[in-house]
């Protein structure tokens, strides 16, 4: 049954916000905004599984276009693009907070959650938990071109869901570059996937391990 509905809001000195929103069964007072990477949209099989799963949970999740997508269709973000799709999850989640009673968490897929990442950074407490898919740690064979210049600056709690097989960044690398985030960190290795994560094999069970684990942070942060 489909418990979501398409969600527009385009308040004035706002970026859009478009997207679909989840609702729980019950009242939910927390909600989490997902957004998509570089080459996809917020109807990628692993957002409109993702969202479901949580929203089975008992949150309400908003998967959301970035800013670049709500422009072109197709293609990837262009160049100088970041800082106008920081704003748009700026602005997903402050029109969640006007939803909804609890609190906002915020995560995304690759680009998405790099971007995420980033507002969290440079916003402390804008949300109160990170949920990061497949971080693209470096450009695949390009090791030295680190994206981690913001990571010491991160007080945002993380989940950091990565593929064994994924080539924007080792298990190594990626666990090494989690020392640099002061924040609390957990680190969700999935065996025998890449960058999408996702596979017919591993499905259910992956999406119930990242709700349990992406729970479990939220919990013991709060205790």
């Amino acid at each position: 049954m489909i418990n979501y509905q398409e969600f527009l809001d385009t308040r004035v000195n706002e970026v859009p916000v478009r997207g679909f929103l989840h609702h729980p069964a019950g009242s939910a007072g927390d909600c989490l905004v997902l957004t998509h990477g570089a080459g996809a949209n917020c109807n990628s099989p692993l957002l409109v599984t993702l969202a479901d799963a949580f929203c089975a949970s008992g949150l309400t999740v908003l998967r959301c276009d970035l800013p670049f997508r709500q422009s072109r269709p197709h293609g990837p973000p262009p160049r100088g693009s970041a800082e106008r799709d920081q704003q748009g999850l700026r602005a997903a989640v402050m029109s969640m907070r006007r939803h909804i009673s609890g609190r906002v968490f915020l995560g995304g897929h690759s680009y998405g959650g790099r971007q995420a990442s980033m507002l969290a950074a440079a916003e402390p407490g804008l949300v109160a938990q990170l949920l990061l898919l497949s971080y693209p740690l470096h450009p695949p064979q390009r090791p030295s071109e680190l994206r981690t210049a913001h990571f010491p600056g991160l007080r945002t709690p993380a989940l950091f869901v990565h593929g064994l097989r994924d080539g924007f960044g080792s298990m190594d690398e990626v666990t090494a570059a989690l020392k640099l985030i002061p924040a609390r960190t957990e680190l969700l290795p999935v065996t025998g996937a890449g960058h999408e994560l996702i596979t017919k094999r591993n499905k259910d069970e992956l999406l119930e391990t990242v709700v349990e684990t992406f729970r479990q942070l939220i919990n013991e942060v709060r205790s």
